[in-house]
Formats: structure tokens, C-alpha cells, sequence
């Protein structure tokens, strides 16, 4: 057995990172067919061009893990189906569950692998960012923006500038979470960051209305906003791609977004895939491997339709339940586990079905 064991091993693992480091470049290929004129239109050299690919490989072989252990596991059982080694295996009281056991361990290992490549990614992928000129690298300020704090408050600057930690042209509106509280608005010509204290506002109003529909708006020419205590460093972020963003990233983002009654649908679900796709290397085997000794007959086309198909409806079921996380209609974490799920339930059946 441990001879048999090491033989299915090392052929899935051998096929596996065939596949997984090889098909980023197919993703490279079509990025660069793409947006190529677009990155040297920019004034990108070609070396520069090349190192931010180096970048985001990361993020490609992230997306190559599923699609690679399907590949893997159908090349990997179907041959032996169809040259009868299962068949032989089974004569002398192996069991097709027992041949197929060591894939369990190894695609747990490749889950974990998967996991930490997620996190991984997005930082890859942001230095590419900023090598293709996405963001602006070392700019000290920042003009006509609205930034959502902490504290839930919706802040609109005309300019920043963050050596001097002056902000110019501020608005200041601050939503109360108690509905009988007054909504609070406040504008100034000017601000200056006071380290460990909040913001300065020079020259400006404070104007609250009442649920009543009341005013009262009172004019100033100093006043300290504690309730502020973004640092000026911390304005100047722009927000990120959710490719750029980190599991925490994602957490975070969307919980200024909620605090600020923005829709987090589209955020909880993106951070809910981090877990979910490098979880379907292990579900992808548990599906694939059954499915792939069912058919008898078939050489390489047969594996490879074989696969194909599978990649396509997994494909279609992930953007269609993604979608519906975004727009609300699902809960998030149904939405981003939902194809996971589809294909654990197909799989455990077809373990259920199989001729052992």
C-alpha cells in the first residue's frame, strides 16, 4: 500500500504543479494582449512592465489552485481506470476509497498553501500596482476628495496636504446612530492636525438640525473635533482594489462602510472568496476523483472535456452566486460558498456511488 500511496502522490503532485505554475502565464498572456499599449502609453519601460507581472504571479497562481488539483485529480485517476490499474487494485482487495485516501492529506496541505498564497497576493499585487502607475508613489497631498472615517463621518477636503497636516475647504457631517439626535454639519476654511488631540478648524460654522426640523448653527473661529482622529497620513490613502486588499483589509473596509451606511455586500462576499476558492482545492479533488473513475473509457480529449466542463460550470456558478452576494440577494458567506458547497455534495455522492 505505501508503495501504491507514494505512486498516486507523486503523480497528482506532479500534475498539480504542471498545471498551477504553468497556467498563470496563460493569465499573463491575455493581461498583456490586453492592456500592453495601455502600461507603455503610460511611459512604463518593458523591464518595468516585466517586474510588475513578477508581482502579480502571485495573484495568478492563487486563482490556478482549483483548476489545477481538478486537473491533477482527473489525470491522475482516469489513466488508471482506463489502463485497468483500479480494476487490478481492487482484485487484490483495495478498495477505490483506499487508493484514493492520500489525496485527502494532500489537498488539505494544498488548502493551507492556498490560504497563505491569498494573503500573500494582495501585497504582491499592489507593489505591481504601483509600478503600472495605478497610484501615485511618495505624493505628499491629495486634492477635492471624500473620505469616510472611524467614527463613521463623511469628511470632504479640497485639499490636503500632509508635511504641513493642513486640510483646506472642509466639511465635516457626522450621522448620528441615535435617531433622535441631531445631525451635526460643520464647515471651515481651514484645519490643522493637532498630534494626540483631533483636528484645529479655523474660520468655519457648526450647524446641527433636530429631528424637529430645527436649526441651530453657531460660527466659530477655532474649534477642536476630537470625534476626527484620522491622521493626515491616514487621509491621503486612496481606497484600494479588493485584489490589493488583505483578509484584514477587506474586514476593515467594510466596516467603515457599514458604520457609514454604505452597501458592504460586495466587500463581505469578496472577503468570504479569500477562504472559499482556496478551499475548493480540496472539494474540486473530492469531486473530481470519483467523477473521473466513473467513465471506463477516454484518453487525454476525454480528460481534458472532462475538466474543461467542470472549470466552466464551477466558473458560471461563482460569478452568478457572487453576483447575487453583491446585490444583497444572498447573504455573503452563502454567496461565496455556495459553488464550494454544490460540488462537495456532487462529490460526496459520487464517493457514495462508485464501485469500491
Amino acid at each position: 500500500m505505501r508503495i501504491l500511496d507514494r505512486l498516486v502522490v507523486r503523480s497528482f503532485l506532479r500534475l498539480f504543479l504542471l498545471f498551477v505554475f504553468g497556467a498563470p502565464f496563460l493569465f499573463i498572456v491575455g493581461d498583456i494582449t490586453e492592456n500592453l499599449d495601455r502600461y507603455l502609453g503610460q511611459g512604463m519601460t518593458l523591464g518595468d512592465t516585466a517586474l510588475s507581472y513578477v508581482y502579480e504571479y502571485p495573484k495568478f497562481l492563487s486563482w490556478s489552485f482549483p483548476f489545477a488539483s481538478l486537473l491533477a485529480a482527473v489525470f491522475t485517476i482516469h489513466p488508471m481506470t482506463a489502463h485497468r490499474e483500479i480494476m487490478a487494485a481492487k482484485a487484490g482487495g483495495i478498495s477505490f476509497h483506499r487508493l484514493a485516501a492520500p489525496l485527502l492529506p494532500v489537498g488539505l496541505i494544498l488548502t493551507a498553501a492556498g490560504l497563505g498564497l491569498a494573503e500573500l497576493a494582495p501585497r504582491a499585487t499592489r507593489i505591481a500596482g504601483d509600478l503600472r502607475g495605478d497610484r501615485p508613489i511618495g505624493q505628499a497631498w491629495r486634492n477635492d476628495f471624500v473620505y469616510v472615517t472611524d467614527n463613521g463621518q463623511s469628511l470632504s477636503v479640497r485639499r490636503l496636504t500632509v508635511d504641513d497636516g493642513r486640510m483646506i475647504g472642509v466639511s465635516l457631517q457626522e450621522l448620528p446612530r441615535d435617531p433622535e439626535a441631531p445631525v451635526r454639519h460643520i464647515q471651515a476654511g481651514s484645519a490643522r492636525f493637532w498630534s494626540g488631540q483631533g483636528w484645529l478648524f479655523q474660520d468655519g460654522y457648526s450647524r446641527e438640525v433636530h429631528a424637529d426640523s430645527t436649526e441651530v448653527t453657531v460660527g466659530f473661529e477655532l474649534a477642536l473635533i476630537r470625534s476626527l482622529t484620522e491622521r493626515p497620513e491616514d487621509l491621503l490613502e486612496m481606497v484600494r482594489d479588493e485584489d490589493e486588499m488583505t483578509y484584514a483589509d477587506l474586514s476593515d473596509f467594510g466596516d467603515r462602510l457599514l458604520r457609514s451606511g454604505g452597501d458592504v455586500g460586495r466587500t463581505r462576499t469578496k472577503m468570504e472568496e479569500r477562504l472559499a476558492v482556496p478551499a475548493a482545492t480540496l472539494v474540486i479533488i473530492l469531486f473530481a476523483a470519483p467523477l473521473a473513475t466513473s467513465f471506463q473509457r477516454g484518453g487525454t480529449a476525454f480528460g481534458v472535456g472532462l475538466s474543461l466542463a467542470t472549470a466552466i460550470v464551477y466558473m458560471v456558478l461563482l460569478r452568478v452566486s457572487e453576483n447575487l452576494g453583491y446585490a444583497g440577494v444572498l447573504d455573503p458567506r452563502i454567496a461565496a460558498w455556495l459553488p464550494n458547497a454544490f460540488f462537495l455534495i456532487i462529490g460526496l455522492l459520487l464517493i457514495r456511488w462508485v464501485r469500491t
